[in-house]
């Protein structure tokens, strides 16, 4: 998945004018100079400060939020009012962003569709149109340099450090391929994409923070510090994690030949979205995942409500003889062999072995 703190990670760069390049020498050596920075490595990191220093301040602003909350001296309703903020805040990604419109997994009727633009908004991930074309960027070159969050490039790059650094160029030349007509078809997305820099301020941190000190009397610096701050920076790494650790560490039951993997951990705490070797396999899947209850994918029973009130319809999904034959075909089985006549060797492998200077 792909979550962003700003609309861009874009660097002011100043560049010579060719007409100064051709005024004096030293406006020669600029030039050169400049065309030799054109050609400096892609993967260097280009930083971009004002995320940085944003990050800084949210880790911080959590700390202070948890401290607040293990002390006790939140009101109870606050806690409350906090872990509800997370389940929506978490709905509006894994529902909203990610399964309806990044792989229109599902489709749903006008109000779900609000009422999911505003859990997105309240999540703070960049507006619903950049949140699907970097994700759908990442589904169709994962882990390639055309990747924003290519897990290659290590853990931290993948989890939060490719939101502190300049893209690499191939993520924008690719990412102008993608298809997102669909999107723009979609009136409440565009809606929030034109009013983004209004709706999020006020969704995401102002209301979350306002509305426990009017409404039971919540001190309000606990209110921001908890269910403003701590809430969001909490859910940012639930995201990340999707991004790092669930294409670093797990099992590969569907496709050992890709990168994405089964992480339980990721599963539970992202709300159904660890269950990632299958998802890449599978995309269009509205479960994420191939397990037949709603343990570690809670985002599978929201859908179904909201299929069973009606809202959402047209739920796509695999049956179970296309998923084993695929586990079959590609599946990691755990059957490498120790070398000839292991009992885990196949037919196929005995049959078309070549032998030099073969005995009777």
């Amino acid at each position: 998945m792909a979550p962003n703190v700003t609309s861009t990670t874009t660097l002011f760069l100043a560049e010579a004018a060719p007409a100064a390049a051709a005024a004096s020498p030293t406006a020669t050596a600029t030039a050169t100079v400049t065309a030799a920075d054109a050609k400096e490595d892609p993967y260097a990191w280009k930083i971009v400060w004002r995320n940085v220093l944003a990050f800084v301040y949210l880790h911080y602003a959590s700390v202070v939020g948890f401290y607040l909350m293990f002390t006790g001296q939140p009101m109870l309703k606050t806690y409350l009012f906090t872990l509800l903020l997370a389940v929506c805040n978490a709905e509006g990604i894994t529902a909203g962003a990610h399964r309806l419109w990044a792989h229109r997994a599902y489709k749903a009727k006008w109000p779900l569709r609000t009422l999911l633009m505003l859990f997105q908004t309240l999540a703070f991930q960049n507006h619903i149109h950049e949140w699907v074309r970097d994700h759908r960027v990442h589904h169709k070159f994962t882990d390639t340099d055309a990747d924003p969050h290519n897990a290659k490039r290590g853990f931290f790059f993948s989890h939060m450090g490719w939101l502190m650094v300049r893209k690499h160029p191939d993520v924008r030349t690719r990412g102008a391929t993608v298809d997102l007509s669909d999107l723009e078809r979609d009136p409440i997305v565009m809606f929030q994409k034109k009013f983004y820099p209004v709706l999020m301020p006020l969704i995401a941190f102002v209301l979350p923070a306002y509305l426990p000190t009017v409404l039971w009397g919540e001190s309000g610096w606990t209110a921001w510090y908890v269910c403003s701050m701590a809430r969001y920076t909490l859910a940012l790494h639930g995201t990340w994690l999707v991004n790092s650790a669930a294409h670093i560490w797990g099992t590969k039951p569907v496709d050992k030949n890709i990168s994405p993997t089964e992480n339980s951990f990721v599963g539970h705490v992202a709300f159904g979205e660890g269950w990632h070797n299958y998802h890449h396999v599978f995309p269009w899947d509205y479960k994420a995942a191939e397990l037949g209850n709603y343990n570690g994918n809670l985002t599978t029973a929201f859908i179904d409500f909201f299929a069973w009130i009606g809202w959402a319809y047209d739920l796509k999904t695999v049956s179970r003889e296309m998923i084993e034959k695929r586990v079959r075909r590609t599946g990691d089985h755990g059957d490498e062999v120790w070398g000839w006549g292991d009992k885990d060797m196949s037919q196929d492998d005995v049959l078309d072995a070549t032998i030099v200077n073969k005995s009777d």
